[in-house]
């Protein structure tokens, strides 16, 4: 299980409102007591056996903080205590544990919440197992005990009271249990903002210009089905409503609060909307964390939308959609009105999602639902795709990003959301200005694009470099369904133009093959005589939408094709108009995707359809355009194609060892230059994962290296050891192949006078057998997270730059796809004359590197370079090691990422 949570936390509950956990201390115990008073006789019999007892504030009140036997968690929301979780210690490592939730809260999954929290300190402090002794007739208890996800094992005792123990261990069955209700309520909190039944607009003032005048007038005119309320201290009308003074002078419900006041202002309006209850606060106003010194008033702002349970948009956005009929909401200032359609859309620019809406009309697309997300102080994009993942109304997902919150939570969610709706994402910042003057050669091949790009390809999203392409895949994946592969057949009018989509299909690396002899045969019945027929297809000039009909259904029939792109040319002898509604009919009944490129027509539509069809083909400037975006799809189908992989099973590996060793020599003094740490601190945290190394000891002088060597024998190599020198080999600090004693003394002399007085020693090591020099490490961006590099090794590793990388945790999918993707992989397996390393031992090892990477978040950089694969395993020759105090960042109401293993 993972280390204790943060005191207090914020979770969200099955409903999707907030709710604030935190530890109650003996000054609660008056508060505890009320709320006992308050549950019903029921509630009472069923947690106490009997009536309410005349100890219960002694026995539930609240426990010191150091009292290790004793733990009492509460549940508020909106400041009430509404549950209350306790164990008590009964025996060595069994407490007992016992719950009470407010009978208005029951049923929303706060005892589950308040059992995770209860397992995380308990078994920080030592304690490996619960028992809960309940009524047979709480079946809310027997349930929520069964649905948590241990390994219970159940007992009855005299018919009427049922006792549960279980281990405090994770299992499967407990991270998806845990991972579900996550999916659940972060959806239904989503879902409580972006469907409100009354909105206040906060700000709304008299001058054309204000832009809390233009979120109420598109509210107005775009249909809003709910309420508006207009906030102004002066009496205004606006669109025909008039103004109230404050949010709190609204005579009616508000659920929904659009704050466009200046910054200096929106605390006090956030204060006000907690006082008022309101679900859900947009923040228009900029002047926060974008700004120098804006961070902590931001902080202030979700300390209070937290302690009121809100949940927050923005600050610095333009606004939320949601065109579902039934709401009609465009809470935004965008000039042009929303149309309705089946995309869900947050961007983290308000100008790129003003574009995206002012465009959405003329490319087909319209969306379900937008959010303009802002500072992303709380709502984030991971919070969105989940809510999108169970929306029925989205069926694509565009995401417009700057900044990652919690990597690890957007790889779980995207991974299971891009299984169903394509997500289409563009990532700004691909440029990281500045470079840190100390680096190891993982970090220098591992730069934070490069880490974007897996974490993307890795959960199956589908990266775009420009607004363009993100609207080119949006309007494909938008209207046709996903390809199951590369072959794409080209057709058109024209040979020229036909020559130059498929030469942009091949440089886009899709395929273009040679058609059959019996479906070239098909077509050339089917079309004018002349026509080439092999792939591209030329139906010549003279084809009519009857040709063009005719030839479209017979390649989508056939199984030759996985996608089809039509190019047409306007002659004078056809009609654009008839051929795009051959198109049209064409692909009804195929699940072939279809994307067509109308050459001269400047009036053809941006989407051909077939009403009553749903299905429609997008109609793109230019045949480039179209085989990108066909290209992009065809990842996304070979990426679902692919088993998702497990996690290996890996023995031998201590980890909290690992920890501690990271922690000592963190806390040396004085502490490691730059947090470089010894070689020997290195490699002992590669043996506590049973990683493979070369024999390696450290000496102070030369008559000390010279007698290591005598012990472990002749060839050895010598490695200098001062703090902060990274790369040895560049100032002379690395000799190999020392035949003799007297050569290591002389040696390790020589290695003083070049390295300088900062030498400390020499790490001494027996040569190794030749083989392949591989580079495998980690390094951990303060922003995203850990990344594992596999790729060439050697002093040459920068300069190849053959690399790949993976986040962790690693899979065995993840580790086979590492190691066939490099420009050396052949190597690996065996190439020509040359015998293949012992690959299981390399995939083994790799894995054990992923693993210590998702365990040890000490670890800023690890490189193991080289490392010797050979046919008779795989050795780890030298090892840099750089430490960091740093705490990973968790975003707002995220789940605490526990590492699952494998059982």
């Amino acid at each position: 299980m993972s280390a204790p949570t943060a005191d207090p936390r914020d979770v969200l509950l099955a409903d999707g409102h907030a709710a604030r956990i935190r530890a109650l201390t003996p000054d609660d115990t008056d508060r505890v007591r009320a709320f006992y008073e308050t549950t019903s006789d029921r509630s009472r019999s069923l947690r106490f056996f009997a009536p309410l007892p005349g100890d219960v504030a002694a026995r539930t009140g609240g426990a010191p903080a150091d009292d290790p036997s004793h733990c009492v968690v509460g549940a508020e929301v909106r400041g009430a205590l509404v549950g209350v979780g306790q164990y008590d210690v009964v025996d060595d490592d069994l407490a007992e544990i016992a719950f009470m939730i407010r009978d208005d809260y029951q049923r929303r999954g706060l005892g589950t919440i308040l059992l995770e929290t209860l397992v995380q300190r308990a078994a920080a402090r030592g304690i490996r197992r619960f028992r809960a002794d309940f009524l047979r007739e709480n079946g809310q208890m027997a349930d929520m005990l069964a649905n948590a996800g241990y390994s219970i094992r159940w007992a009855h005792h005299d018919g009427t009271v049922g006792e549960a123990e279980f281990e405090l261990v994770a299992t499967d069955r407990w991270y998806d249990a845990r991972a579900h209700r996550d999916r659940v309520a972060q959806a239904e909190s989503i879902r409580r903002l972006l469907r409100p039944r009354a909105i206040a607009v906060i700000g709304a003032g008299r001058r054309d210009t204000s832009i809390g005048r233009a979120i109420v007038t598109n509210l107005v005119e775009g249909g809003y089905r709910g309420d508006i309320y207009p906030v102004n201290p002066h009496p205004l009308t606006i669109a025909g409503r008039a103004t109230q003074p404050t949010i709190l002078d609204i005579p009616g419900r508000v659920d929904l609060a659009v704050v466009a006041v200046p910054a200096e202002n929106v605390l006090e309006v956030a204060h006000q909307c907690a006082q008022r209850g309101v679900d859900g606060l947009v923040v228009i106003s900029g002047g926060f964390a974008e700004l120098d010194g804006g961070a902590q008033v931001q902080q202030e702002l979700v300390d209070v939308c937290r302690h009121a349970g809100i949940r927050l948009v923005g600050p610095n956005c333009v606004g939320v959609v949601n065109a579902d009929p039934e709401v009609r909401m465009n809470a935004t200032f965008s000039p042009v009105p929303p149309s309705a359609g089946r995309i869900g859309f947050a961007s983290q620019s308000g100008g790129v999602g003003i574009e995206l809406l002012s465009r959405a009309h003329a490319l087909g697309l319209g969306v379900s639902t937008f959010v303009s997300m802002g500072n992303k102080a709380d709502v984030s994009g991971n919070d969105l795709m989940q809510y999108w993942a169970e929306d029925p109304a989205t069926d694509v997902v565009l995401l417009y990003l700057e900044s990652f919150g919690n990597p690890r939570t957007f790889a779980r969610v995207a991974k299971e959301l891009a299984r169903r709706k394509p997500i289409v994402a563009m990532k700004s910042g691909r440029s990281l200005p500045g470079a840190r003057g100390t680096r190891s050669h993982t970090a220098a091949l591992a730069d934070l694009d490069a880490a974007v790009d897996t974490l993307l390809r890795a959960t199956g999203v589908i990266r775009v470099d420009t607004l363009e392409e993100l609207f080119d895949v949006a309007a494909l994946v938008g209207h046709q369904p996903v390809p199951t592969g590369r072959r794409v057949a080209v057709m058109s009018n024209g040979g020229g133009p036909a020559i130059v989509a498929a030469d942009a299909c091949v440089a886009a690396g899709l395929e273009v093959p040679e058609l059959s002899t019996e479906l070239q045969d098909a077509l050339r019945e089917a079309a004018l005589p002349g026509a080439g027929t092999s792939n591209p297809i030329d139906l010549i000039a003279a084809a009519g939408a009857d040709v063009f009909e005719r030839a479209m259904r017979l390649v989508l029939s056939s199984t030759e094709i996985d996608a089809l792109l039509v190019i047409y040319v306007a002659p004078y002898v056809t009609s654009a108009s008839d051929v795009g509604a051959a198109v049209a009919r064409a692909v009804v009944g195929f699940d072939t995707p279809v994307a067509a490129c109308f050459l001269g027509v400047d009036d053809a539509p941006a989407v051909f359809a077939a009403p009553p069809s749903s299905t429609g083909v997008p109609n793109f400037t230019y045949p480039e355009s179209a085989a990108r975006a066909l290209a992009h799809a065809a990842h996304l189908g070979e990426w679902r194609a692919r088993p998702p992989g497990r996690l290996p099973l890996l023995a031998d590996i201590d980890r909290d060892g690992a920890r501690q060793r990271a922690v000592a020599a963190l806390a040396v003094d004085p502490p490691p230059a730059d947090g470089w740490v010894a070689p020997t601190v290195a490699f002992g945290l590669l043996r506590d994962y049973d990683i493979p190394t070369v024999p390696t000891e450290y000496a102070t002088s030369a008559r000390g290296a010279a007698a290591i060597a005598r012990t472990l024998g002749f060839p050895v190599a010598l490695k200098a050891v001062a703090p902060g020198l990274v790369h040895k080999t560049d100032v002379g600090g690395v000799r190999l192949g020392l035949t003799s004693a007297h050569a290591v003394e002389r040696t390790v002399r020589e290695m003083r006078e070049t390295v300088g007085p900062t030498m400390d020693g020499v790490v001494v090591q027996p040569m190794v057998r030749p083989g392949l020099e591989l580079i495998v490490g980690i390094t951990h961006d303060p922003n995203f997270g850990p990344l594992v590099l596999f790729g060439a090794g050697g002093t040459g590793a920068e300069l190849q730059r053959d690399t790949a990388l993976a986040i962790p945790p690693l899979t065995d999918g993840d580790v086979d796809e590492m190691m066939r993707s490099l420009r050396i992989s052949p190597l690996l397996f065996g190439y020509r004359n040359t015998e293949p390393v012992d690959v299981a031992a390399l995939a083994d090892f790799v894995s054990r590197i992923g693993r210590l990477a998702d365990d040890v978040d000490e670890i800023a950089e690890l490189d193991c370079n080289p490392v010797i694969a050979s046919p008779d395993g795989v050795t780890v020759v030298d090892a840099k090691l750089r430490l960091r105090t740093q705490t990973p960042r968790r975003d707002v109401f995220e789940l605490d990422e526990d590492r699952r293993r494998p059982t």
